[in-house]
């Protein structure tokens, strides 16, 4: 009797971590936490030393930032998630878990996040809160009525990296903006892609994620383009005009091959303007994002 019980217990605390895990989007949320680590990284210096506290902190009032962002997110767009096949079973539009319940959740995430991070400095705070302010206010609401959506949201899922600079020196200046500048032209080829290989799936809900609407040549010809902007952020630092983020030739020289290979991906979506072919470069976008800055780390301490 003891051990079903003990079972059953077990069983119910794997199913609110796992609904946890859901709803705050854990995987997505794990790696804009690694971006605003990364931005810690390269923004700390003999001016600015390292804490081990306020990158913890970092981490924490992250999670919790980007998790409420998208709790808030699934509860706006519930009868929206019921109807694709992607989402219709996450924890709100299947009803395991209520309204009441998520958006409790989602504003006390959004209070510890914060508060987290105003201990780390008020600049950092208040990037968040424009962050999750965009993100929820804005860029919801318009994935339904204009393909802009992508654009506006290019600016809360632009800032993690730059914050990371910002919670190390506690100012905004040349450096976070280029950090800011690098993940926002990112932001297109990449939802672009998902946009693309998702499109009947998006259809459904009437989510308008595609510059043109459409699957067509150009919006293939866009994510070139911005593909090419990209690239062109990305190797910036190495010509002296960034101020403290510096970025070395053989740096340079490895970031531009991965600039390239992600504009190879985005020049066959627009030969083979298919499904497969979004898919590959939306993971491609993916791993370049990260190599990109993993690069820049190494390339500062070595």
């Amino acid at each position: 009797m003891k051990n079903s019980l003990l079972e059953t217990n077990t069983i119910t605390l794997k199913s609110i971590f796992l609904d946890f895990k859901e709803i705050t989007k854990a995987g997505l949320a794990i790696s804009v936490v690694f971006s605003s680590i990364v931005g810690y990284l390269l923004g700390f210096s003999d001016k600015y030393p390292f804490s081990l506290t306020a990158l913890l902190l970092l981490a924490i009032g992250g999670y919790c930032m980007v998790g409420a962002s998208n709790i808030f997110n699934q509860v706006i767009e519930k009868d929206l998630d019921a109807k694709m096949d992607r989402t219709k079973n996450r924890p709100v539009p299947s009803g395991r878990m209520s309204v009441n319940k998520a958006l409790t959740l989602g504003f006390v995430l959004t209070f510890i996040g914060l508060v987290v991070l105003y201990f780390i400095n008020p600049k950092t705070a208040m990037f968040g809160a424009i962050s999750i302010f965009m993100y929820v206010s804005l860029y919801t609401p318009l994935k339904t009525l204009t393909p802009l959506s992508v654009f506006v949201g290019a600016f809360p899922g632009a800032i993690p990296f730059m914050l990371g600079w910002v919670a190390a020196t506690g100012s905004f200046g040349i450096e976070a903006g280029t950090l800011f500048l690098i993940q926002f032209f990112w932001q297109f080829p990449h939802f672009w892609a998902i946009g693309w290989f998702l499109f009947e799936d998006y259809e459904k809900a009437g989510f308008f994620m595609l510059p043109t609407g459409k699957r067509d040549k150009k919006t293939a010809i866009q994510t070139i383009l911005y593909t090419f902007w990209l690239i062109i952020a990305s190797v910036l630092p190495a010509f002296g005009f960034t101020g403290r983020l510096q970025l070395s030739v053989v740096g340079a020289v490895i970031v531009f091959v991965l600039g390239c290979w992600m504009m190879y991906h985005a020049i066959q979506l627009y030969k083979n303007m298919d499904a497969k072919t979004a898919k590959r470069l939306m993971l491609v976008s993916v791993t370049y994002i990260t190599l990109l800055q993993i690069v820049y780390v190494i390339d500062k301490f070595v």
